[in-house]
């Protein structure tokens, strides 16, 4: 089956799968898409015990396996759903808040990572599972992040204030490249990168000179591609040709961080904000500017479409026994303290500069999505005996975070009166 064969046959069954939802479910399509995926997929396993002759589970499972998902996102889609939310992000919102954003984004992913960690490792003991310290650290690192894509997902439902907004998107747009980096810190410290086994020490220089190549090179790298690209969009007024740059401009960045070695998730976001902002305001027309925000909105949409197609399909992936099944389970509480710890500390010690929101901790707590991200780096880590158990937790967490808090967190709003203009419903 060529490439061509699977993205026809995953296009066609994201497609049935949203009108379902739009018919049926009536559920916002982040979380619609994933549930009717996760629904047919169970359907499937319930016809192939019925009909155990047909193999049907046996086939899908090969499908499925024929796709490599880390590779998809993480070299791929990613750059995209990334530039796509970046470019609709008020830069301005974002430099108000950027102390709150930054430290969200940085500190909580460190502090969530390391309670994840803690927690997990004393999780795995009490069931008597034998899952090494820094195997727990990885774990920790990989769920940490929010998901960008299944976060902007979420905005766009939600008619929350614009202030929160840029918050809860910055956040998200920004900790995805630190969860990136401080993952694969980890995986190379632990031993469990073929590729980096060995090449990174875990002392006291090596770790954070590598954070800040990673993050401080993918900013750079963001900044002199973006305005480059800027200054190329001020001398030409041709919307067929300003929205090739933009394209060749998202592509060439993620494809060169890989190649120096510097963060791609956080070029491309700095790059969506250049052009977002100061490309929007000053290099575009507004003939240009409705072509561009179309195309991206369009990419937006359809890639989402089939990210969480995949991740629906990836539950045959995921290893089923009541082990798993508990450790899972067991992991979901475990997130939610560390997200809770990883929002409060940063939050309580920011309060000195001004009051923040009554409600506005458990509200960044219950909106941090975890998504394909998460699924993604969960997938990439070699064989060794504890990973169908990373990934079973993975799994159960990205669920219920799409599912139960992506569509609760409207609740939430109400209780709180964070936004007069939130309605239940």
């Amino acid at each position: 089956m060529s490439g061509f064969d699977l993205a026809a046959i995953l296009l066609a069954i994201a497609a049935v799968f949203g009108y379902l939802n739009h018919r049926i479910l009536r559920l916002p399509p982040t979380s619609g898409m994933l549930a009717v995926a996760l629904v047919s997929s169970l359907l499937l396993v319930a016809a192939d015990a019925a009909l155990p002759s047909l193999h049907m589970q046996a086939t899908v499972a090969r499908f499925v396996s024929r796709i490599d998902f880390n590779q998809t996102l993480m070299r791929g889609m990613l750059s995209f759903l990334l530039f796509a939310g970046a470019l609709h992000l008020d830069l301005e919102g974002l430099l108000e808040d950027r102390w709150t954003i930054g430290t969200l984004a940085t500190v909580g992913v460190l502090i969530s990572t390391a309670v994840v960690g803690a927690l997990m490792w004393w999780v795995f003991r009490l069931m008597q599972l034998d899952v090494p310290p820094l195997v727990c650290f990885v774990f920790g690192a990989l769920i940490s992040p929010t998901d960008p894509v299944a976060v902007m997902g979420l905005l766009k439902e939600l008619r929350a204030p614009k202030s929160l907004e840029a918050r809860i998107a910055g956040e998200s747009l920004f900790n995805d490249g630190v969860g990136v980096v401080v993952f694969s810190a980890l995986v190379s410290v632990a031993g469990l990168s073929a590729q980096a086994a060995g090449t990174l020490r875990s002392d006291a220089i090596s770790l954070p000179l590598f954070f800040i190549r990673e993050v401080g090179g993918g900013t750079a790298l963001g900044l002199g591609l973006g305005y480059f690209a800027y200054r190329a969009l001020l001398t030409i007024d041709d919307h067929p040709l300003e929205l090739l740059v933009t394209l060749a401009l998202v592509m060439f960045t993620y494809a060169l961080a890989f190649h120096v070695h510097v963060s791609g998730p956080i070029a491309v976001v700095v790059t969506g904000l250049l052009i977002g902002n100061p490309g929007r305001h000053f290099a575009m027309s507004s003939r240009t500017r409705e072509h561009i925000d179309g195309f991206w909105t369009m990419i937006d949409e359809l890639l989402n479409a089939v990210l969480f197609l995949l991740i629906g399909l990836q539950v045959f992936a995921v290893p089923v026994g009541p082990g798993a099944i508990a450790a899972g389970l067991m992991s979901i509480a475990v997130v939610l303290i560390a997200r809770l710890v990883s929002v409060a500390v940063p939050v309580a010690a920011m309060s000195v500069r001004g009051p923040f929101k009554r409600g506005i901790v458990p509200v960044l707590t219950w909106s941090g999505l975890r998504g394909g991200l998460s699924v993604a780096m969960a997938l990439s880590l070699p064989p060794f005996p504890a990973r169908g158990l990373i990934l079973a937790c993975t799994y159960a967490v990205v669920v219920f975070s799409i599912l139960a808090q992506g569509l609760t967190v409207r609740r939430l709003l109400v209780y709180y009166r964070i936004a007069d203009d939130v309605v239940d419903g």
